[in-house]
């Protein structure tokens, strides 16, 4: 296992380009095999790609706010306080791997978006408490918690048929979370993953290979994170302008407005975590705990630095799911599994096809437009439980993330990486975690 960790970190070194790079790859990839196994014409693929080019935008603004407001907040003073408190914790490396893992993973399983922020912010604070780790593996470990999202309380599938008005609601009604989120193989699934994967990140962290150990001191992390002293006070006569930026009370004010909202959205909504909420949330507390408007702009000046990745390649993103499913390819990938299965393997197949086509498709709720009017069919004809259908796809979307870097985007931003520094390490977490996901769905 020590070998094949070694391996695998090498070879993603040595071959894996960076994420932009990854990315027009891929659209290159499934340009050609649109060509080839759907009737569409190079014409009409460029077209597809060109068409859904777009589509991405708001999603991409919302993950760019995931990434600035993120950071805005990490860096107010009471919050690093926190995350330095909780950090002492972990007095080794290994404290450290397994105390990343499983707070990463307990917030992902609360909300994606806040867990992707939180897992990458901890693991700054823990690297600083705790020099000699791996930064490497602390950011893959942080990552790793990334794969329990589409089982926790913000997973967009099974939310999606728990909602009145669904699309395919004439067809299968409308499924309770109590048949998806808190079903027996879910649960089994979620606290295997939450108490071995720390243990796996634990292991890969003394696997690795002792010729490219990169310890958190070598990377810097106190300067990764770009850490702003907003303590000073101007100096000298302030102008009307200076005043009205330095003041405690219009961030006080603007601070409590918006904290009046959100407790307005959750007597409204119940607790609906979804990423503009935590956004709005992350934003408005950044406001109050810098205190003056310019502390504020200052942490928000080198914020947006982290973003441009996400901005950049969502769209290429985009393209590739314009491709994949205006083409029918992404149907075809499906089919094909269909084809082969039986009333118990079903499940599984229906897994890892979701798992390859969240590949081309990294998006929980675009996959499941792809995906059910396949499924769902196929699943009533063959009798297997709706319920156990659709997380079965919600968890082929969540496995594959951990080697698509779609996803890492935001914790590579801020963490400092690139995307190789950690996929060698992903590789490892995607194939141990393939075994509790399968048992999961096949025997309970």
């Amino acid at each position: 296992m020590k070998a094949i960790t070694r391996f695998c970190d090498r070879m993603v070194q040595r071959y894996l380009p960076d994420a932009f790079l990854f990315a027009i790859l891929l659209t290159i990839i499934v340009f050609i095999l649109g060509v080839l196994f759907t009737d569409s014409s190079p014409v009409e693929m460029v077209s597809y790609w060109g068409g859904g080019f777009w589509d991405l935008l708001a999603f991409a603004m919302q993950m760019s706010l995931i990434v600035v407001t993120g950071y805005i907040l990490a860096n107010t003073p009471i919050v690093k306080r926190l995350l330095s408190k909780l950090s002492t914790i972990a007095d080794t490396p290994s404290q450290a791997i397994l105390l990343v893992t499983f707070v990463s993973s307990a917030a992902c399983l609360i909300n994606y978006g806040f867990g992707l922020v939180v897992g990458a912010l901890f693991a700054i604070h823990v690297a600083k408490r705790v020099p000699t780790v791996d930064y490497r593996v602390l950011m893959a470990s942080a990552y790793s918690g990334f794969l329990l999202w589409h089982g926790g309380l913000s997973a967009s599938i099974p939310l999606l048929i728990a909602t009145p008005g669904h699309f395919l609601e004439d067809t299968i009604g409308t499924i309770p979370v109590s048949d998806t989120l808190f079903s027996s193989f879910n649960l089994f699934i979620v606290a295997v993953l939450l108490f071995t994967l720390p243990f796996l990140n634990r292991f890969l962290m003394k696997a690795r290979d002792p010729l490219h150990n990169t310890n958190a001191t070598l990377w810097r992390p106190e300067e990764i994170n770009h850490s702003i002293d907003n303590s000073e006070e101007p100096l000298g006569e302030l102008t009307p302008a200076e005043r009205l930026e330095n003041s405690k009370v219009l961030s006080l004010l603007i601070g409590v407005f918006g904290l009046a909202f959100v407790v307005f959205f959750f007597i409204e909504n119940g607790f609906d975590l979804n990423i503009n909420i935590v956004n709005f949330i992350m934003l408005f507390l950044g406001i109050l705990f810098h205190r003056t408007p310019r502390r504020f702009l200052n942490s928000v000046t080198s914020a947006v630095k982290n973003a441009g990745g996400i901005i950049v390649q969502f769209p290429f993103y985009a393209g590739i799911m314009g491709m994949m499913v205006t083409s029918g390819l992404s149907e075809q990938m499906s089919i094909a599994f269909v084809n082969i299965s039986n009333e118990f393997t079903f499940p599984l197949f229906a897994f890892i096809s979701a798992g390859i086509v969240n590949f081309f498709v990294p998006s929980g709720g675009g996959q499941w437009a792809v995906q059910a009017p396949i499924m769902i069919p196929a699943s009533l004809e063959l009798g297997v439980d709706t319920a156990k259908t659709a997380m079965a796809v919600a968890w082929g979307d969540a496995w594959t993330n951990m080697i698509q870097p779609f996803w890492a985007l935001p914790l590579l931003a801020i963490a400092g990486l690139k995307v190789r520094d950690i996929m060698g390490f992903c590789v490892l977490i995607l194939l141990y975690s393939f075994f509790p996901i399968a048992i999961g769905l096949l025997f309970f």
